[in-house]
């Protein structure tokens, strides 16, 4: 059976905004998320810092003035409040049967800047091959005390590569980086989905659909910034198709991505015709 990937962002993808804004900044008493976010934002711009960076650092900042160091086990309890979006507890099952009496394996990934701890302890982890997300390392006391692994907007990208040549391994840049030739990839981008909701997923959905696999724009129902930022991506080229985040049974979200499954059984069945081909000539000839 040949395999096949939908790769997602998180935040405002899966669940229905960023994974940070449920309980943990929250706790550390804000009056609203957007306060922790314009510091983040002034801190990058003063120190001419990675925004993904300066909120990791943000973050365990506050919590040690509040006098709470980070540790697993306070992600962990913050993953128990995220709240997904419609469907999305039934989703995996529903486009794995799909896709499997269509021929493919799917797999699927997160490639997300938000916090690898928190959505492990979400219900649905257990649903991902691989969780590709930020954390941090933790001393002999399990506190927090150095980013281990930061995911920014451009970096994402790598994590495409390495579905496509099947090295999962973050710390395999060996493999991730010797030559392999296109055919030969075990998750060829053609058979690649890409789920996101913002303009900071544009570098991997563009990736995406250039190399022949598709991008979904997705969007909180009833939020007309975020509808319009979706709109946008189609308009721009970078995203193949837009839809509601919503992914119940019978819903856009679902007939689309049903249908690129189609789409790629019918270009799989096509390949196999054309290698018979050439390999017949080469009887002939």
């Amino acid at each position: 059976m040949e395999k096949a990937a939908i790769l997602y962002d998180f935040d405002k993808t899966l669940c229905t905004k960023d994974m940070q804004e449920y309980s943990l900044i929250p706790r550390l008493g804000y009056d609203s998320p957007h306060e922790f976010w314009d510091e983040v934002t002034e801190i990058s711009e003063r120190n001419q810092m990675d925004g993904i960076s300066a909120y990791l650092y943000l973050l365990q900042k506050k919590y040690a003035e509040h006098g709470t160091p980070l540790r697993k086990e306070l992600f962990t309890e913050h993953g128990k409040n995220i709240v997904l979006f419609p469907g999305v507890d039934t989703w995996f099952k529903r486009i794995n049967d799909y896709g499997r009496k269509a021929g493919f394996l799917i797999e699927h990934y997160i490639i997300s800047s938000g916090m690898k701890e928190i959505i492990e302890a979400c219900p649905i982890s257990s649903r991902f091959r691989k969780i590709y997300a930020c954390r941090y390392y933790y001393d002999e006391n399990g506190e927090a005390v150095w980013p281990a692994q930061v995911i920014n907007y451009t970096t994402k990208t790598q994590y495409i590569f390495r579905v496509n040549k099947q090295v999962l391994d973050e710390n395999n840049d060996t493999g991730l980086n010797d030559y392999m030739d296109h055919a030969s990839r075990p998750i060829p981008f053609t058979r690649m989905i890409y789920i996101a909701d913002g303009l900071t997923d544009v570098p991997c959905m563009k990736l995406v659909r250039e190399y022949g696999g598709k991008s979904i724009a997705v969007f909180g129902e009833g939020s007309q910034k975020a509808e319009k930022t979706a709109a946008k991506l189609i308009r721009d080229g970078r995203a193949n198709y837009m839809a509601p985040a919503d992914y119940t049974e019978g819903s856009q979200m679902e007939k689309i991505v049903s249908s690129v499954i189609d789409h790629m059984k019918a270009d799989l069945a096509l390949e196999k015709l054309e290698v018979s081909a050439k390999t017949k000539t080469k009887s002939i000839l």
